[in-house]
């Protein structure tokens, strides 16, 4: 757990607060899904239970992926990048990551004038 007191530190530094930034690829088809945030217990849990964890700030609880949906996300691997502001999570994606029952969350396309 020393790697990740130490990115929490470097949020801290950053002053990014308590939340890092959570975004997820498919270990499958290698396409992003969604982002969410995530807090220093809702990391941890997701380590020890190998199912991703997010933080609701809307809810100021915790987002356990699949919970409601049972579109659930098995952690395979997590990394961060090399600011140390945001996680990336190589997940096992069960069904689709979106709420809309979209593959995944980035589905909207920005055209030239908007």
């Amino acid at each position: 757990m020393a790697r990740l007191e130490a990115i929490l530190n470097k949020c801290s530094e950053l002053q990014i607060g308590t939340f890092i930034k959570g975004s997820n690829e498919d270990v499958h088809d290698h396409q992003i899904k969604m982002m969410a945030w995530m807090n220093a217990d809702s990391i941890r849990e997701t380590l020890e239970q190998r199912r991703v964890c997010y933080w609701s700030r809307s809810r100021d609880t915790f987002w356990r992926k699949g919970d409601t949906s049972g579109n659930t996300q098995k952690l395979i691997e997590m990394r961060y990048d090399c600011d140390g502001d945001t996680i990336l999570v190589l997940v096992d994606q069960k069904g689709p990551a979106c709420h809309t029952g979209a593959r995944n969350c980035f589905f909207n396309v920005v055209e030239q004038g908007e």
